[in-house]
């Protein structure tokens, strides 16, 4: 560093510094440890530049504050040093001997050069560097960086901060040939407070790398003898080459014979249009990020999603190996009719085809085997004599005619150019015949496209090349289809005796005879030359003959070349991404430019079949449709992801306008149609079938394509739509908010309600998570992706919805009132029954209860459902996890087996919950041990009354047994295994009875209706029982099947229950006082105020004034079950009115043993309660 500089503040020359070690452009996740030293050295050591450091202060120097010799500036800025720190990478090979308690400081790490020291950054933050010192430098092993100067998080605006300053390599989301992908530091490592050991195993705050990211740190991309083209070489050239065929040379003055030189300028111009709306639109895609290999299915798929992509990948790989052949056979039948010239067949027409085609598509696979420098090398060479050949066809117009005028050439004559001018259609040809033979010769232009993954920089290359290449060819074939008809005459003999003195011959006023020569013969009688008739008048015109087959060679050899290439790499591409699965082996690539080379034996075998066919006049029309398929939905692409106002579409390329992209599309698929229309039948039919076919097998992958963002847009537009319109009561649909806490734990909760939600309503899983909060934040994160994508895999039509709260009810609360967008809200609350609730901890009752009365004050519907042997199944699903995560002691091998049992009791729709569960009748101990338990599982699992926190698998555990078990499972557990997934299967003929006693809107009735609308409940009949007077039986039963009909509800059955308020037996209420016996208060037994502050302190009591009161209320719940026994103890499902208890009048302890006692010993129950708002009508 120069004396002076403003790194130096003391303007000094700083004493010469001793090497120092390389520093990383930033620590990777593969570094595992480093520790945070607070650095107290002045400001000047810290400053230095790559050509001159401060030696550094040692440990213990720095430990007290000391400044290194030689440091003059060190009080004047000890201030400025304040707050910094440095960070120590180490790696374990470089540590200390185990004991040592010792790390390598910087400078005992290996000596590195000053400017790798630096890597390229000098002390004003300003980045220098290139694009290779992207990567880590050197192999140093110990590396560090302190956060004010010399470091990757530098010191930003003057300011000590580990926030880093933007870079590219934050944004990448792979290995790139451009440098690594860097990981910024995250939001916690900024915002969390550091807990004592802030870098806890070598991650800020426990933070951990994902194996992405490990892969990624560890990966350096070697890019030494790798070819990469630029835009002239991959681009211009072969788009060129592959626009330059057969059609320049045989076809075009057929076409300006029939079309006449204006039609013929307009069919090129139309193929102009089409390909440069084409060109226009893969240039956008092109320059909307990093475009990799695979062409055409790379921009498709990236842009319309896989299965679109999927689809033309398939075929456009296809149809490049077939036409492979197609130019190949071009060639050999070039070569078959010079040596049917001279005499020199080989065998005959047929198999001198097959013979010279086979061996040129040898040559040319040898030739793509060996490198694509090698394969460019010849597509130069072959280009050079195209341009040579195109040359001398201009230079030959000069050349004056003599004996050639016999054959139709007069050089540049203005009556032919009037004559010709015209159409003049023969045999059954017209317009647009005549533009689907020509347009095949325009599907060159994404030759440079398909090799995207070999170009330097596709973004500039593809644009400019492929956009070049239309505007020079489309200029080359308009100029040869002008100079031929101003030429050459349409018809001529050949014949030298028909010439004559200019203007003597009678009836003869063509151009020809104003020239000199009669060809009226030709009206008559078919003549051989000409533009109508000789396809070889490129030849006849040109000043050397040879030279024009020189160009049809090169023409064919190169489209060959081009298509051999392209083939595989497209194939490769669409392999590597497994959207057909049996195809990956095809993906692997060799050497450094990851050569295709198992596709190109493909290719090859495939080409050679069809030369082989040497016949191929069927398949060319399928060819070109399977080109012109990829341009329609290229151009369907841009104007896709225009329309879905994607933030993310943002091209580089701004030439382009997504209705003229449309219209591109639109015009791709009428030119199919006029090329073929059955080719086109068939090409549509293939990509469709294709489509379905990958739609079905749901690919796992996200492109975040334009369909993907559309879809979001008209979800969005959709649902602002309907927050305009007022519900109503015949759109009413049950959705639900279902509190099944980690969607796995709970599935016949999950199924049941399912089935009559499916297509019909919204369902939301909550998830309440509970502990510590910062835990439970990372946990949320995690499982919202995860479960998600198990609610998908399993074909659940549902939302996963976690949140964090203290506890159950205040979670519910937050999801009540939060949870849903717009009308697309959740209008009733579903839970499973609290089985365990007698043993559980009463806080928890209360809770569970407070969330009824909650929901009713929201205006929500309520479903309690109760399965007999219960719902949660996650302390199954972990038991194999546990038993080999925790340390082998007996005590959680104990606790797991009493963690079996009570797991089987539960339902309750909570997440971690409460960390201790225990009844009035627990003792201490239990207490103790459970609080044990917790600890030992930590955050993963909980006991039975806890919902899982998210960490069982995300399969659907519904298996007979959990293998690998260390505790074998109980009778109870197998039940609830086998419980798990009864509403998966046919339901059979049963029935679904309801038991609509209370009106509350008609939710009782609706839910078991949707049910029968179901496969798996279409063979169930509904029975329904009502409450009546027992001489009023038959007149209720009557109005109950009027009201029914009305609502159009089928029913095999109606039952009035004349009997419902007679008294239960006394066993039966016995029973019932048995059970609420822990609960009472009793204060008539003790003194007043004793039990009014235990009333205070424990609100869920049983008081007897309370139980008094409602004594008659208890006995129906209790008389309700007895019939409920006696009526529908077969029933398939039972459908129920839930009982309302009056909030802050009726105890928790009361109101959950109401719902106990209803439903107990009985087949499923759904206790149903609307929000008393009518959701059936009768009226139309």
């Amino acid at each position: 560093m120069e004396p002076g500089s403003p790194s130096s503040p003391a303007g000094e020359q700083p004493p010469a510094a001793p090497p120092e070690p390389a520093v990383p452009l930033r620590p990777v996740a593969s570094q595992s440890r480093f520790q945070v030293d607070l650095v107290t050295e002045g400001a000047a050591g810290a400053a230095e530049g790559p050509k001159g450091r401060s030696p550094s202060p040692s440990p213990e120097q720095e430990d007290q504050g000391i400044a290194p010799p030689g440091d003059e500036s060190t009080a004047a800025a000890a201030e400025e040093a304040k707050g910094r720190f440095r960070v120590n990478f180490v790696d374990p090979a470089w540590e200390e001997p185990a004991g040592s308690g010792c790390v390598i400081s910087p400078q005992q790490a290996p000596p590195q050069g000053s400017e790798a020291a630096m890597n390229g950054y000098p002390q004003n933050g300003d980045t220098l560097l290139s694009e290779g010192s992207l990567h880590s430098a050197g192999t140093t092993t110990h590396h560090y960086y302190d956060t004010h100067s010399n470091t990757y998080y530098l010191r930003t605006f003057g300011h000590n901060t580990i926030d880093a300053v933007p870079r590219i390599d934050h944004y990448r989301n792979t290995v790139a040939q451009l440098g690594e992908k860097l990981i910024r530091p995250s939001l916690a490592e900024l915002h969390d407070e550091l807990d004592k050991e802030p870098f806890e195993d070598g991650y800020a705050n426990g933070e951990e790398a994902s194996p992405a990211e490990e892969a990624v740190s560890k990966h350096v991309v070697d890019n030494k003898g790798v070819v990469k083209f630029g835009w002239v070489k991959g681009v211009l050239v072969r788009c060129m080459l592959n626009i330059w065929g057969v059609m320049l040379f045989i076809r075009l003055t057929w076409i300006v014979g029939h079309a006449g030189i204006g039609l013929a300028v307009l069919v090129i111009g139309m193929a102009t249009v089409v390909t440069t709306i084409t060109g226009l639109s893969t240039s956008a895609i092109t320059t909307n990020g990093f475009v990799r290999g695979g062409g055409a299915y790379y921009l498709i798929s990236r842009s319309l999603g896989p299965e679109f992509g999927g689809a033309i990948g398939l075929i456009f790989a296809f149809a490049n190996a077939v036409a492979v052949a197609m130019y190949v056979v071009g060639f050999a039948e070039t070569v078959r009719d010079l040596l049917v010239e001279h005499n020199a067949l080989m065998i005959d027409e047929v198999n001198d085809i097959r013979i010279i085609g086979t061996i040129t598509v040898v040559v040319l696979f040898g030739i793509s085997v060996a490198g694509m420098e090698w394969e460019a090398k010849a597509q130069i060479v072959l280009l050079g004599i195209l341009l040579i050949a195109i040359g001398n066809f201009a230079v030959g117009t000069f050349i004056p005619a003599h004996d050639k005028r016999a054959k139709g050439f007069f050089n540049y004559q203005s009556e032919i150019f009037y004559e010709n001018f015209g159409p003049d259609f023969r045999e059954g040809e017209s317009f647009f015949s005549v533009f689907a033979i020509f347009f095949p010769a325009a599907t060159g232009i994404l030759a440079g496209a398909n090799i995207s993954g070999d170009l330097a920089d596709p973004q500039l290359a593809i644009p400019k090349g492929t956009l070049l290449a239309i505007l020079i060819t489309t200029i080359v074939y308009t100029g040869a289809a002008v100079v031929a008809g101003s030429c050459v005459v349409r018809d001529a003999t050949g014949n030298l005796t028909d010439a004559i003195i200019s203007g003597t011959a009678i009836n003869c006023t063509n151009a020809a005879c104003k020239l000199g020569f009669n060809f009226s013969s030709c009206a008559t009688t078919r003549c051989s030359y000409g533009l109508m008739n000789n396809f070889q008048v490129m030849s006849l015109i040109s000043g050397f003959g040879p030279l024009i087959t020189a160009g049809i060679f090169s023409a064919t050899l190169s489209s060959a070349l081009a298509s051999l290439v392209s083939a595989p790499k497209i194939f490769q591409a669409l392999c590597k991404d497994k959207i057909y699965p049996g195809l990956h082996v095809f993906s692997v690539g060799y050497g450094k430019n990851n050569e295709p080379l198992r596709g190109y034996v493909l290719t090859f075998f495939i080409g050679l079949g069809f030369i082989l066919i040497a016949e191929l006049n069927v398949i060319a029309p399928i060819i070109s449709n399977f080109f012109l398929a990829s341009y329609a939905l290229i151009n369907f692409s841009v104007f896709h992801a225009s329309l879905a106002k994607s933030p993310g579409w943002r091209p580089a390329f701004r030439w382009y306008n997504m209705w003229i992209s449309l219209l591109g599309a639109i015009l791709c698929c009428g030119v199919m149609f006029v090329i073929n229309w059955w080719a086109a039948l068939l090409t549509n039919v293939i990509v469709l079938g294709l489509y379905i076919y990958v739609t079905y097998k749901k690919p796992d992958v996200n492109w975040g394509s334009s369909t993907q963002a559309l879809t979001y847009l008209i979800a969005l537009q959709h649902a602002i739509r309907l927050t305009g319109v007022e519900d109503h009561v015949k759109n009413f649909r049950p959705q639900c908010l279902l509190m099944t806490g980690a969607p796995p734990s709970r599935p016949a909760l999950l199924h049941l309600v399912h089935a009559f939600t499916k297509n019909v309503g919204l369902v939301v899983c909550g998830h309440v998570h509970t502990g510590p909060r910062r835990q439970a934040l990372k946990e949320i994160a995690t499982d919202q992706a995860k479960y998600q994508r198990w609610l998908i895999k399993n074909k659940m039509k549902a939302f996963y919805a976690p949140v964090y709260a203290e506890d159950l009810r205040e979670g519910t609360q937050f999801l009540l009132q939060a949870v849903g967008l717009g009308r697309m809200r959740p209008n009733t609350l579903v839970f499973g029954f609290k089985k365990d609730w007698h043993q559980a901890l009463m806080k928890d009752v209360d809770n569970y209860i407070n969330t009824i009365h909650d929901a009713f004050d929201c205006q929500y519907g309520v479903v309690v459902i109760r399965l007999k042997e219960g719902f949660n199944i996650s302390h199954l699903q972990a038991q194999e996890e546990l038993c080999t995560s925790q340390e082998k002691s007996a005590q959680p091998k104990d606790i797991v087996v009493n963690l079996e049992h009570s797991d089987a009791d539960s339902s309750k729709p909570s997440s971690k919950s409460v960390s201790e569960t225990n009844s009035p009748a627990a003792s201490q101990d239990q207490k103790v041990m459970h609080m044990k338990l917790t600890y030992c599982i930590g955050c993963f699992e909980h006991n039975a009354d806890e919902e899982d926190d998210g960490k069982a698998s995300t399969q659907p555990l519904l298996k007979k047994e959990v293998k690998g078990s260390s505790v074998p499972l109980n009778m109870n557990d197998q039940k609830l295994l086998q419980a798990s997934s009864r509403f998966q299967k046919q339901q059979g003929k049963g029935t679904i009875d309801v038991w609509w006693l209370f009106d509350d809107g008609g939710l009782t009735l609706l839910i078991p209706y949707l049910l029968t609308t179901k496969k798996k409940w279409k063979n169930c009949k509904i029975r329904v029982f009502i409450g009546g007077k027992i001489n009023r039986i038959d007149h209720d039963r009557r109005t109950m099947a009027t009201l029914l009909s009305k609502f159009r509800i089928d029913f095999s059955d109606i039952t009035v229950l004349g009997d419902m308020n007679t008294k239960p037996s006394k066993d039966n209420i016995a029973a019932f006082e048995e059970m609420i016996e822990p609960f009472r208060l009793h204060e008539d037994d003790g003194e007043q105020e004793a039990s009014e502050k235990m009333k205070a302190e424990e609100p869920w009591r049983i008081t007897d004034n309370e139980l008094e009161i409602y004594r008659m209320k208890t006995y129906r719940q209790i008389r309700l079950n007895e019939l409920l026994r006696e009526n529908s103890s077969t029933a398939n499902l039972i459908v129920m009115s839930l009982p309302v208890a009056r909030k802050g009048a009726v105890s928790s302890a009361l109101y959950m043993a109401w719902i106990e006692t209803l439903s107990k010993d009985l087949p499923p129950i759904l206790l149903v309660r609307g929000n008393h708002q009518s959701v059936l009508t009768f009226y139309s």
